[in-house]
């Protein structure tokens, strides 16, 4: 994308969060006695950690411990449940709780990547440029700029370019996940969250999704919710082990799985529960 049709591109979109996000912070992600209720559930419980810019974080945990519960509160997915949350969420240095964050650009800058590829049934090219569509871009340059560049950071582009117009259920399952994640980074996010996107796919598609993570790092600040520890192994910077609701502890990956600091992780890890 050229940096004219960029520049036109932004120009299209509120200021507040173009002018926020200039110069990226030490850590992009940073919560404080988090706790989220649902009805009667303690489902989260007092989680305060930070995330640095530009890495990748992955939580790991067995089923029901509260990663894809936090995953949801760093972009207010949660509002779509009757969850009560309580503590502090900065993003991007805003607190995002806040009554006044605007939750659409909120989730135009923290993009997200579901379990199930889920592309709307529209074109592959109307999938990329739906939400710039949405923002109402309108420029065919513009669109059809945004869409190759983002295709093309997603891995995809070499393999849909001469079929940009044909629908994106012809898509394999993971060809369909590249292009969710191409349709996120169409709308230049800065955090990228990922619940567990590689799990419904092959191992080859898989071995893509984690390249692709890998590729993308540095440029976009990703947190990836995976039960494979290999692959949190594998792509992650930092781990972070939830456990019945509260966060155990956070390292580095190599130091989380080499040296635990806490016993339940350690038992987690060696495949003693979990």
């Amino acid at each position: 994308m050229t940096n004219r049709s960029f520049a036109h591109a932004v120009r299209t979109l509120p200021d507040r969060w173009s002018m926020q996000v200039t110069q990226a912070p030490a850590h992009a992600i940073s919560v404080q006695g988090l706790h989220v209720y649902y009805g009667t559930v303690h489902a989260l419980k007092g989680i305060s950690l930070k995330i640095k810019t530009g890495q990748v974080t992955a939580l790991i945990g067995p089923s029901g411990c509260g990663k894809s519960t936090f995953l949801r509160t760093l972009n207010r997915m949660n509002d779509l449940t009757e969850a009560v949350v309580a503590g502090s969420v900065f993003v991007l240095g805003e607190n995002i709780y806040s009554p006044q964050v605007d939750v659409v650009e909120l989730r135009r800058r923290v993009g997200m990547v579901f379990q199930t590829p889920n592309p709307f049934p529209k074109s592959i090219f109307e999938n990329v440029v739906f939400g710039l569509r949405r923002q109402g871009i309108k420029d065919r340059r513009v669109l059809a700029e945004v869409a190759e560049n983002s295709l093309k950071r997603a891995a995809l582009w070499d393999e849909v370019k001469d079929r940009l117009h044909d629908s994106a259920l012809t898509l394999s399952g993971g060809q369909q996940q590249r292009l969710c994640i191409a349709r996120a980074l169409a709308l230049e996010p800065k955090v990228l969250l990922m619940d567990e996107p590689a799990s419904a796919l092959d191992p080859v598609a898989t071995a893509k999704i984690e390249q692709l993570i890998m590729d993308l790092k540095g440029d976009y600040t990703i947190v990836i919710v995976t039960h494979n520890m290999q692959q949190a192994v594998r792509v992650s910077d930092e781990t972070a082990f939830f456990l019945n609701g509260e966060l155990i502890e956070m390292a580095s990956t190599r130091t989380l799985f080499t040296q635990p600091a806490d016993r339940r992780t350690e038992d987690y890890i060696s495949g003693r529960f979990g």
